[in-house]
């Protein structure tokens, strides 16, 4: 279990994030036509799983814009947004903000995806959400990076997250 802060009050995950050196636990994700993704469609690539409470907050919606941003000069790579949001949500939000350089993803259906990266918010005001989190999984599958943010009001360290790629 992590031990982070929403808002300066403290909250838990129901877990830890995968562990640098492992094998990025599979999962299985709604696209926004409801259609599914799974871990091994990205085989081969690089991913930068971006995860997050949801769209609708300043700060998520901020590091979606950063990382698409950054996401077009990425060789190999794909950048994964991440939430509970509903794939509805996340399509009119990258729609109005022109988001085309990363995919949002969504665990609304299973609610797996946020036990097994560790990072489901088990108490607190976003309880059943996703803790702010980065993961890093290089083409065989392996995690080369993570960072849970300490506060989910803040952003992640964008820069340790690419750097990690090279």
């Amino acid at each position: 279990m992590a031990s982070v802060t929403l808002g300066g009050t403290p909250v838990n995950t129901i877990s830890n994030l995968p562990e640098v050196g492992s094998p990025a636990p599979a999962f299985t994700l709604s696209r926004n036509d409801l259609s599914s993704v799974t871990l091994n469609d990205y085989r081969g690539k690089k991913l930068v799983l971006n995860i997050f409470p949801s769209v609708d907050t300043g700060v998520c919606a901020q590091s979606i814009r950063t990382f698409n941003e950054k996401a077009s000069a990425l060789e190999n790579t794909e950048v994964l947004c991440i939430s509970r949001d509903l794939p509805f949500a996340q399509a009119r939000f990258c729609g109005a903000e022109g988001i085309e350089n990363v995919s949002t993803l969504s665990d609304f259906k299973r609610g797996e995806f946020g036990k097994d990266y560790g990072v489901e918010l088990i108490d607190g005001g976003f309880e059943g959400l996703h803790s702010r989190a980065i993961v890093v999984v290089d083409e065989k599958g392996k995690v080369i990076h993570t960072e849970q943010v300490s506060e989910i009001g803040h952003e992640p360290n964008y820069e340790a997250a690419l750097n990690a790629l090279s």
